[in-house]
């Protein structure tokens, strides 16, 4: 039990700095984040500093991962899937459905240090829906240029230009429902329901005032 303890400890310095690299942080930014000075986070990372809990908890949540992944403890019959966020494109994306193809679940955050300041419209096969959690998402998409709050939401074909990034100094957190083959995230039936229903009311009005 012993020898288990000290090899999971032992393997918290390179999960450190490997998840400090992926997300691109600097040993200030963790810093700053948790309270923890930069030379006991260089000491943690390199294994010259035994981890303790009072300093894996802050550095957990700044990573956006459990405890358990933090130390690579062994799995204990939990049947939930813990899924490991990663870095691209200057946003932390965490994925939240693993079946292949179909429509994919991603939640995303980008941070106030994000690199996504000068819009770069792209275009690829599929259909997106964001849906914003906390903060302000700005989305450029052709012509338009709008900003989302909290709770509002966008769909568009992305083969149109787009780009989305944060406003402002603060981070943007949102959720993605991506269809690679140009899937829809939801269907417009009711809308056009009572389209339809509208037409057909003018209608019936239009023919019974005829003589």
């Amino acid at each position: 039990m012993d020898d288990d303890l000290d090899h999971a400890l032992d393997s918290v310095g390179p999960r450190l700095r490997a998840l400090r690299k992926q997300r691109e942080t600097t040993l200030a930014e963790l810093s700053a984040v948790t309270g923890i000075s930069v030379s006991t986070l260089s000491r943690l990372e390199s294994g010259t500093r035994r981890p303790t809990l009072e300093l894996l908890l802050p550095l957990a949540r700044a990573h956006g991962v459990s405890l358990d992944e933090l130390v690579d403890a062994p799995p204990t019959g939990d049947p939930r899937i813990h899924l490991r966020p990663v870095s691209r494109f200057g946003m932390t994306v965490l994925p939240l459905s693993q079946r292949a193809g179909g429509i994919q679940a991603y939640k995303l955050i980008i941070p106030t240090r994000s690199p996504r300041r000068e819009p770069e419209l792209k275009t690829h096969e599929g259909y997106e829906w964001l849906y914003v959690l906390d903060g302000r998402l700005r989305v450029l998409l052709g012509e338009h240029d709008l900003i989302l709050a909290p709770g509002e939401a966008a769909e568009f074909d992305t083969r149109v230009p787009h780009w989305f990034g944060a406003v402002g100094d603060e981070p943007v957190e949102f959720l993605s429902l991506f269809g690679q083959q140009g899937e829809r995230a939801h269907l417009r039936a009711r809308p056009r329901e009572r389209a339809r229903d509208r037409e057909r009311a003018g209608e019936r009005a239009r023919e019974g005032g005829r003589p």
